[in-house]
């Protein structure tokens, strides 16, 4: 574990220094570049701003413990940290929370953790997998979806969504998308529409 400590440091330290950077290509999230940063509804800016609470936060879990850095799935959006995945104990899944609150511009905490006793864990990670490829096609090829503004995590069969939705329309668009597909238990979404006054104003 102490070997494991200095090469997380310069991973995060890394991931920090190209987020900050303006090169074109440069992480900025999870899965996004400059690029498709700068048709989101957040911007560049604000896609650096949460990766900069993603990084805080993955810090302090890795620095508390590495089950709870391995297990727990992090998304942030707008300053909005929605937590997912399935850990031990009800006092691990307090701790995630806990630790989320002490990054710095941390505005919401979605807390969607799973408790299940070791040796319990029930995940099918490639079900869950094949869920999100659908549902991903399905807003990709869709022209009335900005699918960009759109972040999906799915564990056991449920599908979690944060990001902005350009209208009411849209959303209920994803939601049926998401609905429709087979496996899927339910859909939990945090997603607001771009006009709610609760998104950090521009």
């Amino acid at each position: 574990m102490t070997k494991l400590r200095p090469l997380l440091a310069a991973a995060l330290t890394a991931l920090s220094v190209t987020a900050l950077s303006g090169c074109a290509g440069t992480v900025i999230g999870a899965g996004a570049t400059a690029g498709t940063a700068a048709v989101e509804e957040r911007g560049i800016e604000g896609a650096i701003d949460d990766t900069k609470i993603r990084v805080q936060i993955n810090d302090l879990w890795f620095r508390r413990d590495f089950e709870m850095y391995r297990k727990v799935g992090l998304n942030v959006y707008e300053g909005r940290v929605m937590l997912t995945g399935v850990v031990a104990t009800d006092d691990a899944r307090a701790d995630a929370v806990r630790l989320t609150w002490q990054a710095s511009g941390v505005r919401e905490v979605y807390n969607e953790i799973e408790v299940v006793p070791t040796g319990k864990d029930f995940a099918d990670y490639s079900h869950d997998a094949i869920i999100t490829q659908k549902l991903n096609y399905h807003l990709l090829m869709d022209r009335d979806i900005k699918n960009v503004n759109y972040t999906i995590d799915v564990v056991n069969g449920v599908v979690y969504l944060i990001g902005t939705a350009q209208s009411e329309a849209e959303l209920e668009r994803v939601l049926a998308y998401a609905r429709d597909i087979s496996d899927v238990k339910r859909v939990v979404s945090h997603v607001y529409v771009k006009t709610d006054s609760r998104r950090v104003s521009g």
